[in-house]
């Protein structure tokens, strides 16, 4: 299927950039592979944005991995059972229809936004140490982000730094950190479901993967350079973003 490199090569490497610091890329990637091919099924292109994302995450994770500390004992669990929870949640797609959530999440996010805004603090700095106690919870918060990010997707990013900042008192430079491993395991599961379920676009999507890998490298080297303030200005951005592409969807057309 023919395919415009120089557009999807741009477009990735900025949802890179993006997605490295607060998540979000794929709200930057999804419309304009809707639009790019549009006689492509939603599998097909869902699974191609997750074969670009997954390189960028996986850079992003990789390169926080060696800058901030990561507390495993928490975050791994989470990732084991959001990899579940990311197929459980593609699967439901057959009997759910993805516009039910719309106005649940745009609730959502309005709190998120409500929630930063109101407290200038808010992710700043580590409010206490993960310990083992937190494990269960982990758990529970890595599963269920799994069904959503498999279910329905956008924002997901958004919601696990907010997660791990208001569940587990981390700043939100390891909160972003930690995401990704999290965003790193629903990628794979998606990949998975959605080839197995119909052809990826793998020409564009390796294509995609690359430029957004490169994008990813400069989005992770701006927030470990910045640090937790300019994470939390990207984060408020993406939020509202967010807000206005759910409120404007469900605007009776």
């Amino acid at each position: 299927m023919p395919f415009d490199p120089v557009l999807l090569g741009s477009v990735a490497f900025f949802a890179g950039i993006v997605d490295a610091v607060v998540g979000g890329g794929g709200l930057i990637q999804v419309p304009v592979l809707l639009g790019h091919f549009p006689n492509a099924s939603i599998p097909t292109l869902f699974g191609t944005n997750k074969v670009s994302s997954i390189a960028g995450t996986g850079a992003a994770m990789w390169r926080f991995t060696r800058s901030v500390p990561i507390p495993w004992r928490i975050v791994l669990p989470a990732a084991l059972m959001a990899l579940a929870g990311a197929w459980i949640g593609a699967a439901i797609v057959a009997w759910l229809p993805r516009e039910a959530m719309k106005p649940l999440v745009l609730v959502l996010m309005i709190a998120v936004a409500f929630q930063t805004f109101r407290r200038k603090d808010f992710g700043h700095a580590a409010t206490r140490e993960v310990s083992a106690a937190d494990r269960p919870r982990a758990v529970a918060f890595g599963g269920a982000m799994g069904v959503y990010d498999g279910f329905f997707g956008p924002g997901t990013g958004s919601l696990l730094i907010f997660g791990f900042v208001r569940l587990f008192g981390m700043d939100l430079l390891r909160a972003s950190a930690s995401a990704k491993v999290i965003n790193a395991a629903t990628n794979v599961s998606a990949i998975a479901f959605f080839a197995s379920h119909g052809p990826l676009l793998w020409s564009a999507g390796l294509l995609m993967a690359a430029c957004n890998l490169v994008g990813a490298q400069v989005g992770t080297w701006l927030a470990l350079r910045h640090g937790t303030g300019f994470v939390r200005k990207a984060f408020l951005v993406v939020v509202l973003v967010l807000i206005a592409k759910l409120a404007w969807e469900l605007l009776p057309s």
